[in-house]
């Protein structure tokens, strides 16, 4: 059962009760109130789960990409590295002519200051920002904010699925109620009500974990 199907069956409890005033009609009434508000609950519900799913998609996305990044630049600045030590090793060759010392000196110098900047190359704007920038260093910051997020994500997620489960099983209880005017059953489907609504809360501000 949906929101939908639930605003149909209040209609329909509405129209054929409306002018009644016997226990059994305030009964349907109730009910068919606690039907209007686990629909509501359970709406809200949906829309933060589609949204928290979209969140986890786009985090998991943008930290594979990001993480991608960072192993290009480590693989650049490995070869820097390689290349450094080869250079290294020419220097100390005797008999190297002075204008050959120099263009292996300046090579160095130019690979040590790529190397660092493969290392850090924060943002000119924000240089104390982590999370912008281009360098390994800024590059990881922002993987793990990324996968910080996705995890948020998931945990919401989870809430909301659970919830789901639950407003719709007492969605369907309270049906069965205004049915079989069984006030056990409505019982059972406030209940379920209050722990989906609880879990719904939960799923947008994450005030405790899911035990399971």
């Amino acid at each position: 059962m949906d929101s939908a199907d639930a605003a149909d069956m209040i209609g329909e409890v509405s129209e054929e009760h409306s002018e009644a005033k016997d226990p059994a009609t305030r009964f349907r009434n109730r009910a068919a109130l606690l039907i209007a508000i686990l629909a509501a609950v359970l709406a809200m519900g949906g829309l933060g789960g589609g949204n928290a799913t979209d969140e986890m998609i786009f985090n998991n996305i943008k930290a594979s990409d990001t993480w991608a990044f960072f192993q290009a630049k480590n693989m650049r600045q490995t070869a820097y590295e390689i290349a450094i030590t080869e250079l290294e090793s020419d220097l100390v060759e005797p008999g190297l002519a002075p204008d050959q010392r120099a263009r292996i000196e300046r090579q160095l110098a130019e690979h040590r200051a790529t190397i660092a900047r493969y290392e850090s190359e924060p943002d000119p704007e924000a240089p104390n920002d982590l999370l912008r920038g281009e360098g390994k260093r800024q590059l990881r910051a922002q993987a793990q904010a990324y996968e910080a997020a996705r995890e948020v994500a998931s945990a919401q997620d989870s809430n909301f699925d659970l919830a789901e489960v639950l407003l719709q099983l007492a969605l369907v209880l309270g049906s069965v109620a205004i049915l079989a005017l069984n006030r056990i059953v409505l019982i059972a489907a406030v209940g379920l009500g209050l722990v989906g609504t609880l879990l719904v809360v939960n799923g947008f501000f994450l005030l405790f974990p899911l035990p399971i």
